[in-house]
């Protein structure tokens, strides 16, 4: 039997997006591991490391209310910012982040979850 890939679910439980990549990753049978990002904060060293040198505004979650009251789309926020907004704010993040071997796929994503 072929071992399952294991892979780090950073997520909202009350996310539908969230809810509708978990459904299609455990489909595949791939092993999640949890993080609930509103009880487990991710510090901005651990978002410095998941951004790594990927644009940071990539992280950033246009359907938060956040990001649109200070119109991030147009004035996106410098790295540092963006960091100390995310580790405050959970719900800036963009989610799902689903994190295996090196990679780091951002949203519902179905066509990148087929290479875990």
């Amino acid at each position: 039997m072929a071992k399952r890939k294991s892979v780090k679910f950073l997520h909202k439980p009350t996310c539908t997006t969230c809810r509708k990549a978990r459904a299609a990753l455990e489909k595949r049978g791939v092993e999640l591991h949890f993080r609930n990002l509103d009880k487990e904060r991710m510090s901005s060293a651990e978002l410095e490391k998941l951004i790594g040198d990927r644009d940071h505004t990539e992280f950033l979650n246009p359907r938060n209310e956040l990001f649109r009251k200070k119109k991030m789309k147009e004035n996106p926020p410098s790295r540092a910012e963006a960091i100390r907004m995310m580790s405050e704010e959970p719900n800036l993040i963009r989610r799902p982040v689903v994190v295996a071997g090196g990679r780091v796929v951002l949203g519902f994503d179905p066509d990148e979850y087929k290479s875990f």
